[in-house]
């Protein structure tokens, strides 16, 4: 059976006990009868129960097993000079019983006016008030510091445990942002290729095979791509994806107009632009039922400003999961994002130039 919780905070308890061999002194020197040996023993074994049950029970019990000590202190103090050992004991573990500092000096005060009057009522010697009360004081203020102590390091450690969740789930949801970005726009382009060469298969076969094969190759580069969003490299640059846009919007029957000035961005600007290009180009392949679509990048006061404007039937009924995610990205680099959708559908991204450290994920994939 363990004496103790197993919590190293604790550990001084089980060599402090030793200090309870001064209650002996007495019964020692004196040669002492059995029957203040057995009141002895006795009163040891009703003191390591409730020293060591302390440990293991509320804070309202706890405090009940210190007033129990501070009795048998007061009751034993006529007979044996060692009775001081328990008025220590119970100012020891008071702090460690209570729930802030200001308790645990109010409990310290109390077992230092049960010694006093003690001292008092039975006419005791100047070494019970020495030690009854000056080296109870001196224990007692010491474990305050050190509980205080105790219950700060718990706090932080208990802050630290919930930044560290935090820091999980913000990154879980990063991780689901980018995978949606990466292969919601990838799967897409393969239904749509895959829907085409069903179409031309029997008029087309040479082109149907074309389709098949570039599906493909668009297969191993969607897999290359979540190996690199895994990796944290999910982009290969804005150029490369303005150019695999307009591929994925004419192949899907829509008219580009691509309007795009070459800026040169930060790496963490460039991935979030890169992956709003391949979210917006998906709705628009997905859901937007357009004829043209207009891709613009241009340099404005030092920002940049993003651009994509289908002709499709717009109204959409909510912000999915893609445009969620786009909008977190860019306000965590200080960004603006708005998507008008009356006629047709108007996504418009702003974005500083300069350098800046996302407010949630701390550092740049």
């Amino acid at each position: 059976m363990r004496l103790l919780p197993k919590n190293s905070e604790y550990s001084w308890a089980m060599y402090s006990v030793l200090y309870f061999g001064f209650f002996y002194i007495d019964p020692i020197v004196s040669h002492a009868s059995a029957k203040v040996w057995f009141f002895t023993v006795l009163a040891t074994v009703v003191f390591l129960f409730l020293y060591f049950s302390i440990f293991w029970v509320s804070c309202r019990q706890g405090l009940v097993h210190l007033a129990a000590m501070v009795l048998m202190g007061m009751a034993f103090a006529k007979y044996n000079g060692g009775a001081t050992t328990l008025f220590i004991f119970a100012a020891a573990c008071g702090p460690f019983v209570v729930a802030d500092e200001i308790a645990g000096i109010k409990l310290l005060l109390a077992v230092e006016a049960a010694a006093g009057l003690t001292y008092w009522v039975l006419h005791l010697n100047a070494w019970f008030l020495l030690f009854g009360c000056g080296l109870t004081f001196v224990v007692g203020a010491s474990n305050i510091h050190f509980a205080q102590r105790n219950r700060s390091n718990k706090k932080l450690i208990r802050a630290q445990e919930e930044i560290e969740h935090l820091a999980t789930v913000a990154e879980r949801e990063r991780i689901a942002r980018d995978l949606h970005d990466v292969l919601g726009h990838t799967l897409s382009v393969i239904i749509l290729k895959s829907e085409l060469a069903g179409k031309l298969m029997d008029r087309d076969p040479q082109r149907a095979g074309n389709e098949i094969r570039e599906v493909e190759q668009i297969s191993r580069q969607a897999l290359s791509e979540v190996r690199d969003a895994i990796r944290g490299y999910r982009s290969k640059g804005l150029s490369a994806e303005f150019a695999q846009a307009k591929s994925t919007l004419e192949t899907a029957g829509v008219a580009v107009q691509c309007d795009v000035v070459k800026i040169p961005l930060p790496a963490l600007q460039e991935g979030v632009l890169s992956m709003a290009v391949r979210e917006a180009v998906t709705n628009v392949v997905r859901h937007a039922q357009a004829r043209t679509c207009r891709l613009r990048l241009e340099q404005q006061n030092g920002s940049c400003r993003l651009e994509i404007e289908d002709d499709g039937r717009g109204g959409f009924a909510g912000e999915g999961n893609g445009l969620r995610g786009m909008r977190e990205r860019v306000q965590m680099l200080g960004g603006t994002l708005s998507c008008e959708s009356q006629a047709g559908t108007k996504l418009t991204i702003t974005l500083p130039l300069k350098e800046v450290t996302p407010a949630n994920e701390g550092t740049a994939n």
